[in-house]
């Protein structure tokens, strides 16, 4: 039996973000929900008005000897603008937020080394602050969203996936 973890991301639009962790070899599911609010199982109508306190979420599960945490944070820095707040391209509020919810000291000590390795390739090209929050998931439930929005970009291929990006590359480890 493989060992397995949970990594939970918010990056905007729950869509796009569960196609691009879903194709990284070593992921063994993916889910999308809500995390960071104060409703017990919200919908998703609820947390588009913004009173929920819901971010949308991506829920990882990955075989940590596959693949590495490291590597999950390197796509979710580059896959969104974690400078905006509260935004991503054309969709606007709290659920939209930049977050990561840890489960682990190790999980939350390497958010925290890569939020910086990011932020100083970011501050090189003139583009601002960080705003992602990083918290422990420990307490904070994960409500899985209505099945309709599950891999939803596998349902509908052409569906809207809106991930804006600051364009900065993750730097690479030095040899």
């Amino acid at each position: 039996m493989n060992s397995s973890e949970n990594a939970y991301f918010a990056t905007g639009c729950f869509w796009g973000a569960e196609r691009r962790f879903w194709n990284i070899d070593g992921v063994i599911a993916t889910s999308v929900g809500y995390m960071g609010g104060v409703r017990e199982n919200p919908s998703y109508e609820q947390i588009c008005t913004g009173v929920t306190g819901h971010a949308e979420m991506v829920e990882v599960t990955f075989d940590p000897t596959l693949v590495t945490y490291r590597r999950l944070l390197e796509e979710f820095w580059v896959m969104h603008d974690p400078t905006s707040l509260n935004r991503q391209g054309g969709d606007i509020g709290t659920q939209y937020r930049s977050a990561i919810f840890t489960t682990s000291e190790s999980q939350q000590l390497q958010a925290e080394v890569t939020r910086d390795v990011y932020q100083a390739a970011l501050t090189r090209e003139g583009i601002d602050s960080i705003v992602t929050e990083i918290k422990s998931a420990e307490g904070v439930p994960y409500y899985l969203a209505e099945e309709y929005h599950q891999k939803y970009l596998q349902k509908n291929p052409n569906g809207y996936d809106c991930h804006s990006s600051t364009g900065v590359a993750f730097p690479a480890l030095a040899k």
